[in-house]
């Protein structure tokens, strides 16, 4: 296909257009996973300029999570979330449509031993039941649990079962009415402290990041050579789903028996790193116990090694993160909700955007441009965004400037100008400097 290249005044309008309209309404297969483009940018709380972009046809891409009775037990974990649409009239929300998914992810931490384990709760369609049923987790006496949500649409409210709002099961979605759009929790807070708790008493012992091929060391979730405009969020959960619709938990024996189920994954921050910047740079991310069967990564994994591990300067969510502005304005209280989840200090620690900008500037521009030849050898997450993994990182790298308002900063584009195949696929980038 012949070259197009794209000058840093056109590159946004294309970028925001295409990458909103692979979330919106382009399933992708990568590997076997029904997903879409990772880290793309959502649109966040009431203010949803996607409708510009997305088809008529298109699906709703706000929908409700009602959470089961007691969801941080045993029982609770193991019955099926419900996904339905927040406004009906809007039309139907299916866990199938990779547009409308959303992802349950929980960690259960045993103070007694020090060990954390992981376990996906699974998501299902209001009215239909599970391709196959969970497995009932065993949690030890005295274990916390925490949970996190991730989504592929636009916003997601998560809601009780019971209809006694979220406070009873400590769960979070957002500030009042505007919800964080692609990101929930339960009971974080609490987890996170058992968990700092065991490391200062020497109980839990968290895992070296290591060395990466290019001599530095392995980035983590808050490394600014990795983050994006709305960094922490999402999960690495990933379900099966059948030719009908319904799902599975995504275990070694539920995939035997169900041999022509898809993968449906969360397209996450998380999973960037997990599975495939990490792999690049020979990097090995942190793996617990499944309590569905085998090993896992997971989000609060990742959230605690940054905590523990992470160099200054260390990314923590700023108040220009788009899940955390009301409106479109900064909020405080909305950006400490937000870090609560995800175990960061308050604000107003990593809380000024023109040096959150800045730093993701020159930090990951000077990463992707020492490490082009490893990243331009290893697969794309979004292959009909981006070739490879450098290109797709590079066009992240330049949203997320964008997305967080960097300009206004006095700041420029790290990245100049990319060259797209004939099917808007980015295959080569030009940085500024």
């Amino acid at each position: 296909m012949s070259p197009h290249v794209r000058t840093r005044a056109d590159l946004w309008r294309w970028r925001r257009h295409k990458i909103l309209l692979i979330v919106a309404a382009l399933p992708l297969v990568i590997g076997g996973w029904v997903t879409a483009a990772i880290a793309a940018p959502p649109v966040h709380g009431p203010v949803r300029p996607v409708q510009a972009v997305r088809p008529v046809t298109g699906p709703d891409l706000d929908c409700t999570l009602t959470i089961p009775n007691a969801p941080l037990t045993a029982r609770g974990l193991a019955t099926p979330y419900i996904l339905s649409a927040t406004t009906p009239a809007a039309g139907p929300c299916h866990e199938s449509d990779s547009a409308q998914s959303a992802f349950a992810q929980a960690a259960v931490y045993d103070p007694a031993t020090g060990a954390i384990s992981v376990y996906d709760p699974l998501v299902v369609d209001a009215g239909h039941g599970a391709a196959l049923a969970p497995g009932v987790p065993a949690i030890p006496a005295g274990a916390v649990v925490g949970i996190w949500f991730g989504y592929n649409g636009n916003n997601l409210t998560i809601r009780s079962a019971r209809g006694a709002g979220l406070a009873p099961d400590h769960c979070v979605d957002g500030l009042g009415e505007s919800v964080f759009s692609q990101f929930a929790y339960c009971n974080a807070k609490a987890f996170f402290a058992a968990v700092n708790t065991g490391i200062a008493t020497h109980k839990l012992v968290v895992p070296a990041l290591g060395t990466a091929n290019d001599g530095q060391p392995c980035p983590t979730t808050r490394d600014f050579s990795i983050v994006d405009q709305d960094q922490s969020d999402n999960v690495t959960t990933r379900y099966l789903v059948t030719a009908g619709g319904r799902t599975a938990q995504d275990t070694s024996a539920n995939a035997a028996r169900l041999p022509d189920a898809d993968v449906l994954s969360n397209p996450s921050d998380n999973a960037l790193l997990d599975e495939f910047v990490d792999t690049a740079l020979g990097c090995t991310p942190w793996t617990v116990r499944d309590l569905g069967g085998g090993t896992a990564t997971s989000l609060a994994l990742d959230e605690i090694q940054a905590n523990a591990d992470q160099a200054r300067p260390a990314a923590l969510v700023p108040l220009n993160d788009p899940m955390t502005t009301v409106g479109g304005a900064r909020s405080a209280a909305k950006t400490d909700l937000y870090r609560v989840g995800v175990d960061q200090a308050s604000l107003p620690a990593g809380g000024n955007p023109r040096t959150y900008c800045q730093d993701m500037d020159s930090i990951q521009s000077a990463r992707l441009k020492h490490d082009a030849n490893l990243f331009a050898g290893a697969p794309s997450p979004a292959a009909a965004a981006a070739i490879n993994l450098f290109t797709f990182l590079a066009a992240r790298l330049s949203a997320s400037f964008h997305h967080l308002g960097c300009a206004r900063f006095g700041l420029a584009d790290p990245v100049s100008s990319e060259s797209v195949d004939d099917a808007g696929a980015v295959t080569a980038v030009t940085f500024a400097s």
